[in-house]
């Protein structure tokens, strides 16, 4: 980080929060695009996006360092939000569209991206939520596992064994397919 992001967090926590704002810029672009993957709807992204730095702003006081890195704390409200989104317009909208991928303007390319993502969806549908969890936090996210631990409350061992063993449950051709749309999505850590 470009400031001083745990002298910004402690004065914030002491009631200065006119500072807040430079936290709010570094990470808004990382949790807007977190939860737009997950909702894949513009408006719906940017209202939950404006929860969870609202949350976060009237929690702050409750944020430890030494449980874990501000970020991770900022994810785990974010997933938080979604959660209770998806609970509460559960007859309005449908949790599968979490997994979609959103369009560009290369209409072939994106064809491509969604028979892909269909052989993708299914295989991760077939895991446990944890593990789906994991691998959509490490590839689509590009999360290390150390910051999926903290945002999963888990280990971070926990978190490899368990992107390990999805990969592994999953057929050889979607393994293929997840690193070529991480590629695709930006994601050059898979």
């Amino acid at each position: 980080m470009d400031f001083p992001e745990s002298q910004i967090i402690a004065d914030c926590q002491k009631g200065e929060y006119s500072q807040f704002g430079q936290l709010y810029d570094a990470y808004i672009k990382k949790i807007y695009s977190f939860i737009y993957f997950r909702t894949h709807h513009k408006e719906t992204a940017e209202d939950l996006t404006s929860v969870v730095f609202m949350k976060a702003l009237e929690k702050i006081s409750s944020f430890n360092g030494n449980k874990g890195q501000f970020s991770s704390w900022l994810y785990q409200i974010a997933r938080n939000s979604i959660i209770d989104h998806y609970r509460t317009f559960k007859a309005e909208e449908d949790l599968e569209n979490a997994w979609d991928v959103p369009s560009n303007s290369n209409v072939e390319r994106d064809a491509d991206i969604s028979r892909q993502m269909e052989n993708v969806k299914k295989q991760l549908a077939e895991l446990p939520a944890q593990q789906r969890d994991v691998v959509v936090m490490r590839v689509w996210d590009g999360l290390s596992h150390k910051e999926i631990a903290e945002i999963l409350r888990i280990s971070e061992s926990s978190s490899k064994m368990s992107f390990s063993r999805a990969l592994a449950k999953i057929n050889k051709e979607t393994v293929t397919t997840l690193a070529a749309l991480a590629v695709i999505l930006g994601n050059q850590n898979f």
